[in-house]
């Protein structure tokens, strides 16, 4: 073979630009409805334009991008869209320290980060782009909650939030880490304020029913959902409060341990404890402390358990005694109805407040069949094991006449006695909280109320929306835009024409992350969506990180379900799968300042020492040679400073390598370890099928593939050439097993390189070989395999719209087999054998293979085990 020329070198930068010119010229990757083709939506999680790229990106729409294409390729109608989650909070931050506007800081980041996704190669219908920051966008937001404002189900009320004194703003629950904010690290304070909402919790157990629905969804995300809306059965139960106190209203899953409750919590803001401390300045006092911390579950778990007695008194539903009634700081008035029966002796977080305030303790549940003398007394510190044993067997003691009852009868009895006598019912509760969508900052979307004095809230009126978020404004970080211009804020009332005020709050950005999926597939459209929406909905695949399995991925199951419900869209569901791929994480460096804080340093300024394992046992800033401490692997982040940037390795390694990279190194579900020796050995395995490809082109055409006239050699070729079809096909299709995928192209450019026969059947074997890699690869490494199928003879094409390799189930048949032979279950050697040789003739090759014979020697075999195309194994006594 001919060395292959320098001209012809493999050239990341020409090969890419190349590619990318035909697929723009030939508008390759725009789609339409009118297709004969079945139809395939891949969506990935939208980005918001921080400014540039990370490898989380990049690993994200790689995966996207290689289902797309492979899709395609299986001979579907691909929509695979881009747009821009452009609101929120990091905009405004930077627009403060960056003395900009955030439209301005939002749109720059937009197109260079385009630019970027566009360099990566990847099959996108950029037709279809927008930014949820546009006013063609939010408009059809807008409109749609104006429509649920009118029916009911948003609403405004006050309540009880997180709030992060530094931005300003409400913070959700997992947006508070530690108890402080998750951007500026300000202590959280509860605070009261009016909220927009929207009824979530209506549909409840829709979204838990669809669940079982979504089979191609993982199931670790479908547990965290049902979880999360925590649907519970049990009854609501009402105490009186001495005094002529309106009554409270408790809600129990567990109401056989009613003959425990030795006391009653309510929350700080429950009317009760407000009325209470009007009179007792000790109580108020308490009461505002409590107003700092965060009203996360989380941080109500974790934190010290303090509390107050009010001096009220409840009255026991059964026994009619006085029970004291006490506020505590885990007791919140935005679940449930901000009172809770306190059962001591059956519940560790009321165990731990009444043992700290020496509070009655009283055991009404036992073991019915206890197995030792230790389980015949009540030990506060098992009762948790023995809920935990579900096998086990309880009944009530201490409860009267409710003695000796389980769990079900004992439910059953209260249920019947409190509906009878109109002081409780049975009811169905789910933790799910309303969502609350108005956020008090200035980029985001308007919310379309304004506030008259004389008729409330009135919704906007359809023909003055959209209420335009003005974009050319100075933030000084201290008050909202749109609380500080009375010319935006003040406006006539639509009902009364009486001056009246804007809503200053803005959407939460969930809200435009919950239907982007059905803008997507009506760019243009005068409505929210049109009818080509019931084409493409559901999205066949949705791709994402696993870090939005709750909130964003339930709002976007609900707010599809109020398309549904305004007629907007046929489906019940957004996404019939969902795939969830790892972090990208990465070694961290850093050096310890005077003060004990830590400098990271980023990965690309350090070299490190390894041992023999490859394992980092020592590193040193390149430009001083000092040593610095090794930090662990940990997910790329700024605050770690070990961020990898895409740009760079792009254009040192080409694009193709950077995905090659992130496909191989991991499978999509799993977090991927960042190795720039990995991303080398990519390069030099594009490199060497280039290679391959370029010097078996230089030796002319291929002939054509007669099949009869192949020898074993080459018959062997072509038998791994159809594996790998069959097996990358499978992995692709089946399993997006794309890191196995790669490593069976490799096996296949292995067995090219051990393949010397410059016979003519061995050239045509040969061409079939890498016209298969080609293809097979065309998904992960698009740019080069648009290359290589030029390369070797054939026109400029759009790979895409040729039909994936098919495997011949012909060429994989064998006309040998090797079988290994083991010795009492321990291997000693292979045999090559027929394919259909009979048994007796295995059996004899097998104990005549030279190793197998030295291990037998003295022996007498008792038994053979074959399994056919194999393994025999020889079992000697």
């Amino acid at each position: 073979m001919s060395a292959v020329p320098e001209t012809h070198a493999y050239d990341p930068k020409q090969v890419e630009t190349s590619a990318q010119q035909f697929w723009n010229a030939s508008k390759a990757f725009e789609v339409s409805e009118t297709s004969d083709k079945p139809k395939y939506y891949c969506l990935s999680m939208l980005p918001y334009p921080s400014g540039a790229l990370h490898m989380g990106h990049v690993r994200n729409y790689t995966i996207s991008d290689v289902i797309a294409r492979y899709k395609r390729m299986t001979g579907h109608n691909v929509l695979q869209p881009m747009g821009w989650d452009a609101f929120g909070l990091p905009a405004e931050n930077a627009a403060i320290k960056n003395r900009t506007a955030p439209a301005q800081w939002t749109y720059a980041n937009i197109e260079h980060m385009r630019s970027q996704l566009k360099a990566l190669g990847y099959a996108i219908d950029w037709t279809r782009e927008f930014a949820t920051c546009s006013p063609e966008y939010y408009v059809h937001e807008q409109r749609m909650f104006t429509r649920l404002l009118r029916k009911g189900i948003a609403y405004r009320k006050a309540s009880v939030v997180n709030w992060d004194p530094v931005d300003q703003t409400v913070l959700a629950n997992e947006q508070v880490i530690d108890g402080r904010g998750w951007r500026s690290g300000a202590l959280v304070e509860k605070r009261e304020i009016p909220q927009w909402f929207l009824r979530i919790t209506d549909y409840a157990q829709e979204l838990l029913d669809g669940l079982d629905t979504l089979q191609g969804w993982p199931e670790s995300v479908k547990t965290m959902q049902r979880n999360w809306i925590g649907r519970s059965e049990g009854l609501e139960i009402q105490f009186n409060v001495e005094g002529g106190h309106e009554p409270l209203m408790v809600f129990t899953t567990r109401p056989d341990t009613l003959m425990g409750v030795t006391f009653v919590s309510i929350a700080g803001e429950h009317p009760l404890a407000l009325k209470a401390a009007a009179s007792n300045p000790e109580l108020a006092a308490f009461l505002e402390q409590l107003k700092l911390g965060g009203v996360s579950e989380a941080e109500l778990e974790t934190q010290e358990k303090r509390g107050m007695d009010t001096g009220l008194k409840a009255v026991h539903p059964i026994s009619g005694e006085s029970v004291p009634v006490w506020v505590a700081n885990f007791v919140l008035m935005g679940y449930g109805t901000g009172a809770v029966m306190a059962v001591p002796g059956h519940d560790q977080r009321d165990f731990e407040f009444a043992t700290k305030y020496a509070l009655p303790i009283v055991q009404v549940i036992q073991l019915k069949e206890p197995r030792n003398e230790a389980e015949r007394h009540y030990d506060s510190s098992q009762w948790q094991d023995w809920y935990a044993d579900k096998t086990r067997e309880f009944e009530l003691i201490n409860s009267a006449e409710f003695d000796g009852l389980d769990f079900h009868e004992a439910f059953e009895a209260l249920a019947e006695r409190f509906e009878r006598k109109g002081q409780g019912q049975r009811r169905v509760n789910y933790r799910l909280r309303d969502w609350g969508v108005s956020r008090q900052r200035y980029w985001g979307c308007p919310i379309p109320v304004i506030h008259c004095p004389q008729c409330g809230a009135v919704p906007v009126p359809d023909d003055q929306l959209p209420v335009l978020l003005p974009e050319n404004v100075t933030l000084d970080g201290l008050k909202s835009p749109l609380k500080a211009d009375p010319t935006w804020r003040v406006t006539p009332c639509p009902e009364c024409g009486g001056a009246a005020e804007r809503e200053t709050d803005t959407f939460d950005t969930f809200m435009e992350s919950s239907w982007y999926v059905a803008r997507y597939t009506s760019p243009g459209a005068a409505t929210m969506v049109d009818k080509r929406a019931n084409y493409w909905m559901p999205a066949d695949m949705y791709v994402g990180g696993i870090e939005h399995a709750i909130l964003h991925l339930m709002y976007f199951r609900f707010y599809h379900k109020l398309m549904r419900d305004a007629r907007l869209v046929d489906s019940d569901e957004p996404a019939t799968n969902l795939l969830t791929q790892g972090m990208v994480i990465a070694e961290t460096y850093y050096r310890l300042n005077a003060d004990g804080s830590r400098e990271w340093i980023n990965p690309a300024q350090v070299q490190v020492q390894r041992d023999e394992r490859g394992r980092i046992v020592g590193a040193v800033l390149a430009s001083d040679g000092q040593p610095v401490q090794i930090g662990g692997v940990e997910k790329m982040s700024k605050s770690k400073n070990n961020g990898v940037d895409p740009q760079s390795m792009v254009d040192k390694f080409g694009a193709d390598t950077v995905r090659l990279f992130s496909m191989f190194a991991a499978p999509p579900e799993q977090s991927l370890e960042w190795n720039e020796a990995g991303v080398e050995g990519m390069s030099r395995f594009l490199r060497r099928l280039w290679t391959q490809a370029q010097r078996h082109a230089a030796g002319g055409a291929a002939p054509a593939l007669d099949v009869a006239a192949l020898n074993t050699e080459q018959k062997a070729l072509r038998r791994k050439t159809h594996e790998t079809i069959a097996k990358v096909g499978d992995d692709y299709g089946k399993r997006h097993g794309f890191n196995t995928a790669i490593a069976a192209v490799m096996e296949l450019s292995n067995a090219l390189a051990r393949f010397d026969d410059l016979s003519e059947p061995g050239r045509a074997v040969r061409q079939e070989a890498l016209e298969a890699a080609v293809l097979l690869l065309n998904p992960i490494t698009p740019h080069s395999s648009h290359a290589l199928w030029q390369l070797l003879g054939h026109a400029q094409t759009l790979l895409e719209d040729l039909p994936f390799p098919q495997a011949d189930p012909a060429a994989m048949v064998r006309d040998s087999v090797t079988l290994a032979v083991q010795v009492n279950g321990k291997l000693r050697g292979t045999i090559e054998v027929a394919a259909d040789a009979p048994r007796d003739l295995i059996e004899s090759l097998a104990r005549a293979e030279p190793n197998t014979a030295r291990f037998l020697a003295g022996s007498t075999i008792r038994k053979v085990i074959l399994v056919p195309g194999k393994i025999v194994n020889l079992v000697a006594a």
